[in-house]
């Protein structure tokens, strides 16, 4: 759906500079042809910028002057992107109510009338379906479950007994939520399996990623509050409370009972042990393994450099004998401080 860019900016805000035109896509600022739009979210892609065939840009002021062609001045291009990218690309065909004669629907299911139930989709016992959700080809709704409104699950998404999904939120392919959360006693010779009895529960507005996984809880529940967007392959274990629109990229794992704050930004891989607290506005970077609470704002980062492997094997002997050289250090702080007491003028160290 092409839209010229005096429409874009009626709908969306910002100024136009120079020309109007007729723009047909959104596309990468190296890719971008005369009849399409890009975005430039700094300074430090001026160059690519002034060597882009973009029939427009959407920029920032402080590059107006570079960009040469007709664009959309706003404060925060990346954001003005996402609108446009829905502005444009808007969802498919609207939803067909009802449910497919594959789908299985429990008799005291609870189903608004404008939701579609798709091909083999399961609904138990007692679940609740929103108004306008989508539950997509074998997805399963166990029993007491709740989907709230405006909700979309793709494809296979799993949402156990008794959980709660907020308002408008999408869980990707695969997606489970409320799988046992991994509790075991060890009983001398063999594990006893501890009930996971508590729920997990998403707030309004949150994204899930294939094939994430967010386990129950053991007693309470674990949460996920709203706005949260969580990428592929992604663990929550049991008990973990997850902060208002804090989001994590893919094969991140953090153990039960953690506390993440709200507007964290957590990168790809990385690893948070349990029964931590991570503050508010805290980014980790990819990689990290986070072992300990994290109570002030900033970022964090704990990544091995990367070397040949003759170079890591050195730096790893090392390593192993830090204990030794910190013993040693201590050893020549206390005959330091021995000798200066005896003769406080000498500055000779000892041997």
């Amino acid at each position: 759906m092409a839209w010229t860019l005096s429409e874009i900016v009626a709908r969306l805000g910002g100024e136009l500079h120079g020309e109007d035109r007729l723009i047909a896509r959104l596309a990468p600022l190296d890719e971008a042809g005369a009849d399409e739009i890009a975005f430039v979210t700094g300074a430090k892609h001026a160059d690519a910028l002034r060597a882009s065939a973009a029939g427009a840009v959407i920029v920032k002021a402080d590059l107006l002057d570079i960009a040469a062609r007709p664009a959309i001045v706003c404060a925060d291009p990346y954001v003005y992107f996402a609108r446009l990218a829905g502005l444009m690309c808007p969802p498919a065909a609207a939803r067909a109510a009802g449910a497919h004669p594959s789908a299985a629907v429990a008799a005291d299911a609870q189903v608004a009338a404008s939701a579609e139930i798709r091909e083999f989709v399961s609904i138990g016992a007692g679940a609740v379906i929103g108004e306008r959700v989508l539950l997509m080809a074998g997805a399963v709704v166990e029993a007491g479950a709740v989907i709230g409104d405006d909700c979309v699950l793709h494809p296979r998404v799993v949402v156990h007994h008794g959980c709660v999904v907020g308002a408008r939120c999408i869980l990707h392919a695969g997606a489970v939520i409320g799988a046992d959360g991994f509790g075991n006693a060890w009983a001398g010779d063999h594990w006893e399996k501890i009930p996971q009895i508590g729920r997990a529960v998403l707030g309004d507005d949150v994204e899930i990623g294939a094939n994430t996984t967010i386990d129950r809880g053991a007693l309470a529940d674990t949460v996920i509050e709203r706005g949260v967007r969580l990428d592929n392959l992604i663990h929550i274990a049991h008990n973990c409370r997850v902060g208002a629109h804090t989001a994590m990229a893919a094969c991140v794992g953090v153990a039960g009972s953690t506390s993440i704050g709200a507007n964290c930004m957590i990168g790809g891989a990385a690893m948070i042990s349990g029964h931590l607290k991570i503050g508010d506005r805290v980014h980790i970077s990819g990689g990290t393994l986070v072992a300990k609470n994290l109570d002030k704002p900033g970022q964090y980062t704990a990544v091995y450099p990367l070397a040949t492997h003759k170079e890591w094997l050195g730096n790893a002997a090392h390593v192993r004998q830090l204990g030794k050289l910190a013993a040693r250090v201590k050893q020549l702080e206390a005959r330091l401080a021995a000798a200066n007491a005896t003769d406080p003028h000498s500055t000779k160290e000892p041997q």
